[in-house]
């Protein structure tokens, strides 16, 4: 069937044609706008003749529905589930939320990701526009200690699964990391080859993590009777150029360490820049696995990210479908992983 193309919608020499209304398609095909919107939601008791129509004028016209309109104006949630992260181009992120698409994917749902690069504020800002957008649900890794605006829609019903960082002011279900426990499988690794003067690279300071992986160095370090461990703590390194300045800091000292924990991945990648070209490194074992890290010989406490995204998803599903138990804390197990950067030797005085 032709319809007869309609001039408005043709693009002139000056720009772009403008995206095409639901009035639009209706006058084209020659309906009223609520046949016209009948039809393209699939509705019974529309002749087949008026349909074949309207849908051959959308085709000519490139109209596309908009869903999340049609959603809102009948009182629902999008299908959409928010993920707030702290950073885009980090790997651990990018791990969690394939193993959240992946699950939510299935269950006809998708995923909306944002990136907060670690700003309490600007993580309000995007929280705010999911909410805005009526996101059906919400997996938060969280930079920020106020979420006190969340609990009105929380008691609206909106699932909110903190993941890597609890929250610290509202009680929501959270999945974390064994951090104090992978911390100190690290530092007794360390220890039990005879190291004693352990550096550590941390993250930002005002993070969970950083706090409860600088718990368990201190912890490992007090119980096996080592003094004057903090000397060799270096925090507040989140890039790969404050951490390798954190390293040649360390290595510049008069007795430097003989062996260095990161804190996480990217400070790992940092630390090994430092490390690079000299004859004799220091042990190395870092926080979280990455590519290559096993071709490059680097020790590392191992986790699975992607199972804290599916894990998210799961807890999505469950609370969108009803379920009503108090909210979980999970916490996610770490293992050490062997490779030869973290059991170099303790060098000889």
């Amino acid at each position: 069937m032709h319809v007869q193309p309609d001039p408005a919608a043709v693009a002139s020499p000056a720009g772009p044609k403008s995206r095409p209304t639901l009035r639009q398609l209706a006058e084209l095909s020659g309906v009223s706008i609520k046949t016209a919107s009948r039809v393209l939601n699939g509705e019974q008791w529309v002749a087949a003749e008026t349909a074949e129509r309207v849908l051959a004028a959308a085709e000519q016209l490139g109209f596309r529905r908009n869903a999340i309109a049609r959603e809102l104006r009948a009182g629902a949630r999008s299908s959409s589930v928010g993920l707030i992260i702290g950073d885009v181009s980090n790997p651990f992120y990018a791990r969690i939320a394939r193993g959240a698409e992946r699950l939510l994917r299935a269950q006809g749902k998708q995923l909306i990701t944002a990136s907060t690069d670690e700003d309490s504020a600007v993580e309000y800002s995007l929280i705010s526009d999911m909410l805005d957008r009526r996101v059906s649900a919400l997996m938060i890794v969280t930079s920020s200690s106020d979420h006190s605006y969340l609990e009105a829609e929380r008691q609206l019903g909106v699932p909110m699964i903190f993941l890597d960082r609890p929250a610290e002011d509202l009680d929501a279900d959270t999945i974390v990391l064994d951090n104090r426990g992978g911390t100190r499988q690290a530092i007794d690794h360390l220890l039990a080859q005879g190291h004693r003067r352990i550096g550590l690279v941390g993250d930002l300071s005002r993070l969970s993590t950083h706090r409860e992986r600088i718990g368990g160095f201190e912890s490992a370090m007090t119980e096996a009777g080592i003094q004057g461990w903090d000397r060799y703590l270096r925090t507040e390194s989140h890039d790969l150029d404050s951490a390798a300045a954190a390293v040649r800091d360390l290595l510049a000292l008069p007795e430097r360490p003989t062996a260095i924990f990161t804190a996480n991945n990217r400070i790992t990648i940092g630390a090994m820049r430092a490390l690079r070209d000299l004859a004799d490194p220091p042990a190395l074992v870092g926080f979280d696995d990455f590519d290559l890290a096993d071709l490059l010989g680097v020790t590392v406490v191992a986790h699975d990210p992607e199972r804290m995204g599916e894990l998210g998803a799961e807890l999505v599903t469950s609370r969108l479908d009803g379920d009503l138990q108090p909210p979980r804390r999970i916490v996610l197990p770490t293992h050490l992983i062997a490779r030869g950067s973290g059991e170099r030797s303790v060098p000889r005085d």
